[in-house]
């Protein structure tokens, strides 16, 4: 395996473990769905997959992701706009 595949390989798995583990630990109740750490390991998470999907020409999977970042970079966003008024 070449080192450009190698990567890709990788940020695949790193991307499962972060988007799966958040998920994991949210429905345990071990971390909430609007806790910074979830929606960061979400959004890394999905850039990874967008990265990995578009490398293996997996453009379905790669439009999930992009949309899948897109919310968590709304819901980022949104909680630093609420922040401000408290």
């Amino acid at each position: 395996m070449m080192p450009l595949e190698l990567l890709i390989e990788m940020l695949g798995w790193i991307a499962s473990v972060l988007i799966v583990g958040s998920y994991a630990l949210n429905i345990t109740g071990k971390l909430h769905a609007s806790s910074k750490i979830y929606v960061l390991a979400n959004i890394i998470g999905g850039v990874f997959f967008v990265v990995n999907t578009y490398f293996h020409k997996a453009y379905p999977s790669m439009f999930v992701n992009v949309v899948w970042v897109i919310i968590a970079i709304y819901m980022i966003s949104k909680k630093k706009s609420n922040s401000k008024i408290d």
